[in-house]
């Protein structure tokens, strides 16, 4: 082999290296582009989800109030708020469970004043609407602390109360009420955290069914008020 021909066998050699190279740079900026442009997109999708999210539990539209508690009292009472969310109430507490007719407020009152979310709905709510909001409250927080019942008058569709915060909703299925029962129920505004929601001394009457009891006289003694059992979680 002449050494001409050599020299153009080392360019020919030389330029096919260096086209692969290229074609390798080629490749490899494409790949790290793509996987970059991937990466953006995931991020901005999960930035996206994670933004919207928050927006549908978003909790700033809870009204806070403010009431003493201890507060026992035998006669009705006229709450300022509808339904109310603290204040004077019955020495009874209302049994936590769900409702198709309306109960007390002063039992209710009593039993958000030991860690009870209390649900109410408009009673003409429709039905698959009832079952909905039955349902949220039967997968939700502690169901030893869950009130629902319907509620004449309400100024939502449902408006959802524990001591001292409410939030009104329009629809059963707002991602809103499954975060107001986390954050509230038991939540560390509630005056006496660990009482019983139940018990013997409980309420599991409604409204129509019968009247507030009557002040005790002679030796009958008012509900002595005990620590619930470690009460179970369901999320």
């Amino acid at each position: 082999m002449t050494k001409e021909k050599a020299q153009l066998r080392r360019e020919h050699l030389q330029k096919m290296r260096a086209d692969q190279q290229r074609k390798q740079r080629r490749a490899a900026l494409l790949m790290w582009g793509t996987g970059g442009l991937i990466i953006v997109v995931l991020v901005g999708v999960v930035g996206f989800y994670l933004v919207r999210q928050a927006q549908q539990t978003s909790l700033d539209a809870v009204a806070n109030y403010k009431y003493d508690a201890g507060q026992h009292v035998w006669n009705s009472v006229t709450y300022k708020e509808t339904p109310p969310v603290g204040g004077e109430h019955n020495n009874y507490w209302q049994a936590c469970a769900i409702y198709d007719k309306p109960i007390h407020s002063e039992h209710a009152v009593h039993s958000m004043e030991h860690g009870a979310v209390w649900i109410t709905y408009r009673p003409d709510l429709p039905k698959a609407q009832v079952d909905k909001l039955k349902e949220v409250a039967t997968s939700t927080g502690q169901q030893e602390y869950m009130l629902v019942s319907p509620y004449p008058n309400l100024p939502a569709p449902v408006v959802v109360s524990s001591w001292g915060h409410q939030l009104k909703l329009t629809n059963p299925e707002d991602p809103k009420l499954g975060a107001f029962i986390k954050r509230y129920q038991n939540g560390p505004g509630t005056p006496e955290p660990g009482a019983t929601c139940g018990g013997p001394d409980a309420v599991d009457t409604t409204a129509d069914q019968a009247p507030l009891p009557p002040e005790p006289t002679g030796q009958q003694q008012a509900p002595a008020e005990t620590l619930a059992p470690s009460p179970t979680q369901s999320q």
